[in-house]
């Protein structure tokens, strides 16, 4: 398939598109820094330089590379865990504006789509922003992963895991390669067995 990568250069991403270059998918990663262009390049990918805010430039990009299938993997954390509460309205705009911006580019070219959503409740705003996403994203036919807390390199936990609900990173990954053929619904991507 021809794939485009939203959030090709974050914490999953960097993680999931060797994998589609791997089984041989034509593959398109999105990021909206120019120092991440090279990484993706050597990854395998097609770089594409393009922020998802800006909608005119990201509908013509995907049009442009023409994708079957378009995966959302954009957040807008903070370095540091700490501070994610207090920056929680950065990661709200994109599940609101990017994902509706994403959800245009893909209906332009017939593509179907595929985005990153959370296993666990979050406050008010935060909640209300999932609830868009996740509604937005299946009303167009697509595919929701619900992951579990990430773990694992460059993640927020990368010596031991946080509580449940929660996935590996390379595990994430490997469960978002198997689900690029699943029905519209939501899939639950967590760790099977957990303490």
């Amino acid at each position: 398939m021809r794939i485009f990568v939203a959030g090709g250069s974050g914490v999953i991403g960097r993680h999931l598109v060797p994998l589609l270059v791997a089984e041989n998918h034509v593959v398109a990663a999105m990021t909206r820094s120019e120092g991440r262009v090279d990484e993706l390049h050597a990854m395998g990918a097609v770089p594409v330089l393009c922020d998802v805010y800006d909608r005119d430039a990201l509908v013509q990009a995907v049009l442009d590379f023409a994708p079957d299938l378009i995966i959302d993997q954009l957040t807008d954390l903070p370095d540091h865990l700490g501070d994610v509460r207090a920056q929680s309205a950065r990661n709200n705009r994109i599940r609101r504006t990017g994902t509706a911006n994403l959800v245009e580019a893909a209906q332009a070219c017939s593509a179907r789509i595929m985005a990153q959503s959370i296993g666990w409740a979050l406050p008010e705003d935060g909640a209300a922003a999932v609830e868009f996403l996740e509604q937005t994203v299946l009303s167009t036919g697509g595919t929701i992963l619900r992951y579990g807390q990430f773990y694992g390199p460059g993640t927020y936990f990368e010596a031991e895991p946080p509580p449940p609900p929660r996935v590996q990173i390379d595990e994430a990954a490997r469960r978002t390669l198997d689900a690029l053929f699943a029905p519209s619904g939501i899939v639950t991507v967590i760790d099977m067995h957990t303490t």
